[in-house]
């Protein structure tokens, strides 16, 4: 399979997350959004770290995807906390609350 399957995948993942981060207010969708834009990283280095035929990339992706799943558990912590003292979830309130 050549490269360019992998990069041509990877572009359409990393532009419908671009696509939801920008259009929607939801912080759990923003969420999502940014893991597919992450995976969507991912999978370019394991189609680079194949097309090279060494294991860097991979092993790379595997860290990214670590870092991600903690980014995630962190933020739906912040979304249930927040939920709970009925605080507003919609993103363009939440920036109205710094101080």
């Amino acid at each position: 399979m050549s490269i360019n399957w992998y990069l041509m995948v990877s572009a359409i993942v990393f532009s419908v997350g671009v696509g939801g981060v920008l259009t929607r207010r939801n912080p759990l969708v923003i969420l999502l959004c940014l893991e597919l834009m992450l995976n969507a990283a991912n999978l370019a280095l394991v189609g680079f770290s194949r097309m090279h035929g060494n294991h860097d990339g991979q092993v790379f992706a595997l860290i990214v995807m670590v870092v991600a799943a903690c980014e995630v558990a962190v933020g739906l912590g912040l979304i249930v906390a927040l939920y709970r003292r009925r605080l507003p979830i919609d993103v363009d309130e939440l920036r109205e609350l710094q101080g």
